[in-house]
């Protein structure tokens, strides 16, 4: 019987999956190397990643804190399950980052299975939300002015989602989509936060509706700077920091596109005339299948 991980130390497997090579050659049984070679690069600190993700959940609290807390506070039942599906996500990401801190790779791919729930739900409930927040808008008579991050932002989660499961063979790809993904939260956060606690960009009437466009460039640039700073410590395996760092800019270009040529009106009458409910369930069956695609794509990747 093969040797496993929890046998063997780093190390001595470490020099058995190199030598690998040269004894699948002689028809010798290859050992467990997930704990070793492929995750020689979750070795090395996580610290940063962690840091970040507790910014995030603090900021996310504060980016709520209005909506729940607030003297107009009037959440709904969509807003309740994006707190807490947004919230148990960060939360999965910070558990599996120290289980690989801490070397407990046997719970982190065990605990990983739970992004085959949350990943659907988050998706989903972000789905429900734009609905909500487009239907709103048309009963105010007005375009919605959240309606294309709102958009994007959902298939943007789930096209992320979706690769790491389809490149989870290269555990520095499918670690670096993951995590990345949190600075979706961060900038969503940072942009509610910077509108309710800052008074440079409170929004107090009409007059001061830019400001919404200008809370998103700070907060799209916030995010900008730390995608790119955890690109440069990882440049090989690093780019889907860059990537993630870069979609408030890309939403907003596009929000101004659609603003210029007057798209954000249909879009917003569109996307509101969907049941909220019905919404929901769509996207979280359509992306549970969808990452079911994902994850035989990279199973049969890694067996190629």
């Amino acid at each position: 019987m093969a040797p496993t991980s929890t046998k063997h130390d780093n190390a001595t497997l470490g020099w058995r999956c190199r030598l690998w090579p040269f004894f699948q050659r002689q028809a010798v049984p290859r050992w467990n190397c997930y704990e070793s070679v492929d995750w020689d690069h979750a070795m090395k600190s996580h610290k940063p990643e962690i840091a970040l993700l507790v910014l995030v959940i603090l900021v996310s609290i504060g980016g709520f804190w209005k909506l729940f807390m607030g003297p107009e506070a009037d959440p709904g039942g969509v807003h309740y399950l994006h707190l807490v599906t947004s919230l148990l996500w960060l939360a999965l990401l910070l558990v599996q980052l120290v289980n690989i801190e801490r070397k407990r790779f046997s719970r982190h791919r065990d605990i990983g299975l739970a992004i085959f729930v949350m990943g659907p739900l988050i998706v989903a409930t972000l789905a429900m939300l734009s609905v909500h927040s487009a239907a709103r808008a048309l009963v105010e008579a007005q375009a919605d002015r959240l309606i294309v991050q709102n958009v994007m932002m959902t298939f943007e989660l789930g096209l992320v989602i979706a690769l790491a499961f389809a490149l989870r063979k290269n555990r520095n790809l499918h670690g670096a989509f993951l995590m990345s993904s949190s600075l979706m939260f961060l900038g969503i956060a940072l942009f509610f936060s910077l509108l309710s606690f800052v008074p440079q960009f409170r929004i107090e009437g009409p007059e001061t509706f830019y400001r919404f466009g200008t809370a998103a460039a700070a907060a799209g640039l916030v995010i900008a700077v730390l995608g790119t700073a955890f690109f440069l410590r990882n440049r090989r395996h690093g780019w889907p920091w860059l990537l993630v760092g870069l979609v408030f800019f890309i939403n907003e270009a596009i929000n101004a596109l659609m603003r210029k040529y007057g798209g954000l009106q249909p879009l917003t009458e569109f996307v509101g005339s969907f049941n909220e409910n019905g919404a929901f369930g769509v996207a979280l069956v359509g992306f549970s299948a969808l990452l079911s695609v994902a994850w035989h794509a990279g199973k049969n990747k890694g067996q190629s």
